[in-house]
């Protein structure tokens, strides 16, 4: 990743910094739609997407114990994670998926991995109905497990202390039976350790003795460990510093490119998202709000939280000038805003906007959900 690939105004970082975008609330996810190519439809092999995701939700039940709700005559309580979330990723592309914590980016992430079954909607890879493959396991489900990984946040909390890094990468293989014999997983060990940049020596060691950065990289090679095609990455630099960033966003932009790997990548660094996405979605409370190509996001946004979160960003020729902050407070997901969630929020929101949701409008090749933008007022 070289200084010249990265955007105007970002090229005197190595890659930057963390931008963070919102205030903590409890993770639960959403995933957004793609704008183009649309869904495809039967018998469009050829056009097909590879990731498809049809009106997903997730909904957790947060509710007080039993007896509280009796004696004290609390009410149920219901977290809408995720909120009919469309969309689709081309074969070798990379949606990200960008929002204030909390707006649902881990949920659904955990979707697509199969670690969540979805309230209501349809997750479709490679055309199978993915979610019906999870629930009825068996040779199916282990199939697709394969082609699909994911790469986690924490690389410490996701691998094993008491096991040393050539047991974590081959474990994978050894439990899918995609390479027999130990001699023949040492050797597909230490392919896949040199892929990433460190050594076949590693594979003695234990993930303690290694930096977060190297930790990292174990990670993303037991993730490569089954061959996938496509890889759900939770944040997957969001603990490193800063040229450790750049080093493992590198190795993931050339795997991609040997492998024609496809990603959903959920960040909070717009920086990196810019860098990294061919498409990507913002979304809040939930809901995606806006998906729009990298270059138009960043270019023309059109929702009023994606200004919002872009304007927030420090820009090298803006030196002196004061950021505008991330206006406002996440509302409570447990009792979200009716209308239009983020108009307590918005400049532009008017008495429609307190009252009516917006549904996503496809508009001048981007989706956006906001009435303001439909009606012709930004």
């Amino acid at each position: 990743m070289s200084g010249s690939n990265l955007p105007t105004g970002l090229s005197a970082f190595p890659l930057l910094g963390k931008v963070g975008i919102g205030a903590g609330l409890v993770e639960a996810g959403a995933a957004g739609p793609h704008p183009s190519p649309p869904p495809a439809e039967e018998g469009g092999m050829q056009s097909q997407p590879l990731v498809r995701a049809e009106a997903l939700a997730k909904t957790f039940d947060v509710s007080p114990p039993l007896l509280n709700r009796v004696l004290e005559g609390k009410p149920r309580q219901m977290l809408h994670a995720v909120d009919d979330a469309t969309f689709t990723i081309a074969k070798g592309e990379t949606l990200a998926l960008v929002g204030e914590s909390g707006c649902g980016k881990s949920t659904a992430a955990r979707l697509l991995v199969g670690l969540y079954e979805p309230t209501r909607g349809s997750f479709y890879f490679d055309g199978q109905d993915a979610h019906a493959a999870f629930k009825a396991g068996g040779a199916g489900a282990r199939k697709l497990r394969e082609r699909i990984q994911m790469i986690f946040q924490d690389p410490y909390a996701s691998l094993n202390p008491r096991w040393k890094v050539g047991d974590i990468i081959a474990e994978p293989m050894r439990e899918h039976g995609t390479v027999q014999g130990k001699a023949a997983q040492e050797q597909r060990v230490g392919e896949l350790l040199q892929s990433v940049g460190l050594s076949p020596a590693d594979m003695v060691k234990y993930p303690h003795q290694f930096s977060g950065g190297q930790r990292q990289r174990i990670s993303i090679a037991r993730a490569l460990a089954t061959q996938p095609e496509f890889l759900v990455c939770d944040e997957p630099t969001s603990a490193l510093d800063v040229s450790v960033q750049a080093q493992v966003l590198n190795i993931m932009k050339n795997l991609q490119r040997e492998r024609g790997l496809t990603y959903l990548f959920i960040s909070h660094n717009l920086a990196v998202v810019r860098h990294v996405s061919d498409q990507v979605g913002v979304m809040y409370l939930g809901r995606i709000v806006e998906l729009a190509p990298k270059h138009m996001l960043f270019s023309a946004p059109r929702h009023p939280y994606t200004r919002m979160l872009l304007d927030a960003i420090p820009k090298m020729h803006d030196t002196g000038h004061a950021r505008t902050p991330v206006q406002g407070e996440v509302p409570n997901p447990l009792n979200p805003p009716p209308g239009c969630t983020f108009h307590p929020r918005c400049p532009h929101a008017n008495e429609r906007c307190k009252t009516e949701r917006p549904a996503m409008l496809g508009i001048q090749g981007i989706q956006v959900a906001c009435h303001a933008v439909e009606e012709g007022r930004i």
